[in-house]
């Protein structure tokens, strides 16, 4: 894991290093008009949780010059997934066969607490807050000026492709 450090300018994100070719608006590496999302491991990558920037594009005003509540709503379940897809590789439960991820969203709970900058680096953290095979949760915030703007809990489940 030491070689997807957040600090290192060649690191891999794990995005980049666990699914390149997801073409997902908010954190997919193959979508070249997509928010394009980069996170990192914290720590030793396994139990630190993961962190993210995020720097908001003019397109992403809410209408009164703050970030959209859409796109703080994307970039936490996004950054949320590059934790769920680590505690995955992790544990061992890849992908099922049929299936382009190991999990995908079931729920996604966003509280807004304050306003988001529109113009200002966002960072993003997220930690799985419990973990079995058929379900993953975890706890994401959105922070900017050491104030948390948003919160989220995300509820992953198994992906098994009916057939």
């Amino acid at each position: 894991m030491a070689d997807l450090a957040p600090d290192a300018d060649e690191a891999l994100s794990i995005q980049e290093w666990l699914y390149p070719n997801l073409p997902c608006f908010g954190c997919g590496p193959a979508n070249d008009k997509g928010l394009r999302l980069r996170s990192y491991p914290i720590g030793d990558g396994w139990a630190g949780g993961v962190t993210a920037s995020f720097t908001p594009w003019p397109e992403h005003d809410n209408g009164v010059g703050y970030l959209n509540g859409g796109i703080i709503g994307t970039v936490l379940d996004c950054h949320s997934a590059a934790a769920v897809m680590l505690e995955a590789k992790r544990r061992g439960w890849p992908a099922l066969p049929g299936a382009d991820l190991a999990y995908v969203t079931a729920g996604l709970d966003v509280r807004f607490l304050r306003p988001a900058p529109l113009h200002d680096t966002v960072e993003l953290h997220a930690v799985v807050t419990a973990a079995d095979e058929p379900q993953i949760t975890v706890a994401a915030v959105l922070r900017f000026d050491g104030k948390v703007r948003a919160e989220a809990t995300a509820v992953w489940k198994r992906w098994r492709p009916r057939t």
